[in-house]
Formats: structure tokens, C-alpha cells, sequence
């Protein structure tokens, strides 16, 4: 005998809870690791390649400089172009705060600081690079425009240098 339908002890169909957002799947977080691989890969790639534009576009620089040069003739000119390109460069390559207010020797010093890993070196305040800051008031000055733009040509590979930074 099979009792009758209604007297059987069923209960009503339950459905399980909702799920909630959090924690996220796993898939959600491999994605959102990959989003911000993808961000910093960007943002680094974007520096070095703005690092190599900017040396790219001081050598030329540079190099169109003594090319005048040689056509023109024109020490002072040339010891004020560079003076400029150099300053420039600094101030693209390091902190405004930090370059804009150096002059005389101090600015120097820190070309001579920023040239090599020890910062020992002394070829801006003691060597070729000093006639930065002595041709434009005397006229009279010797200067080794093949060594200063060697010099100058050095310092901005060296500090425009995407590797570096």
C-alpha cells in the first residue's frame, strides 16, 4: 500500500544561497595582475623610449652645433650654444629644483658629479669644460673646441641614458 501523496513528509524546493562578489574567482585576479603588468610595462617602455628620443635629439643637436661651427668659425657663439644645450639637457634630465639655480662653479661641479659613477672627476671645474665659464667674459680665452664638444658630447650620452635611470 502506498500512502497517499499528501501525507508524505516533503518539503518544498530550497535553492542555495546567492553567491556573493567577494572573494573574486581566481580568473578575476590573474586578470587584474595582468592589467597592472600590462600598465607598469607600458609606462616603463614609454620612459625608456622618451629617454632615448631626448639623447637622440641632444646628439644631433650637438652635432649640427660644430657644424656651424666649422662654416662660421665662431668660438664664442659655439661656447654659448653649448652652454645653453647643456643646460637644457640638465634640466630635461634631472629635477628643475635641483639644476635650474646652479652657476659658476657649482654648476661645474655638478657637471663633473653627474659625468662619472664616483663623481670624482674634474675635467668641467679644472679641465676643458672650464672655458664654459671663462670665454664669455674674456675673449682672449684658448679654447679646445674638439675636446669640449667630446666632453660635452659624453656628458649628455652619459646622463640622457635610458639604462641609466
Amino acid at each position: 500500500m502506498t500512502p497517499a501523496p499528501d501525507a508524505l513528509p516533503l518539503r518544498d524546493i530550497h535553492l542555495p544561497a546567492a553567491v556573493g562578489w567577494w572573494p573574486p574567482a581566481p580568473g578575476w585576479w590573474g586578470l587584474t595582475v595582468l592589467c597592472l603588468l600590462l600598465i607598469l610595462t607600458i609606462l616603463i617602455w614609454n620612459k625608456v623610449r622618451r629617454r632615448g628620443r631626448l639623447k637622440k635629439q641632444c646628439l644631433t643637436l650637438l652635432r649640427q652645433l660644430t657644424e656651424r661651427f666649422k662654416h662660421k668659425g665662431d668660438e664664442q657663439q659655439l661656447i654659448a650654444d653649448l652652454s645653453i644645450l647643456l643646460r637644457r639637457v640638465a634640466i630635461s634630465a634631472y629635477p628643475r629644483q635641483k639644476v635650474a639655480a646652479l652657476t659658476g662653479n657649482e654648476w661645474l661641479r655638478f657637471l663633473d658629479k653627474t659625468l662619472t659613477d664616483d663623481g670624482t672627476g674634474k675635467v668641467f671645474s679644472e679641465g676643458a669644460g672650464r672655458v664654459l665659464l671663462e670665454a664669455p667674459y674674456n675673449p682672449d680665452c684658448r679654447v679646445d673646441c674638439d675636446a669640449l664638444t667630446g666632453l660635452i658630447r659624453q656628458w649628455i650620452s652619459r646622463n640622457t641614458d635610458s639604462r641609466r635611470r
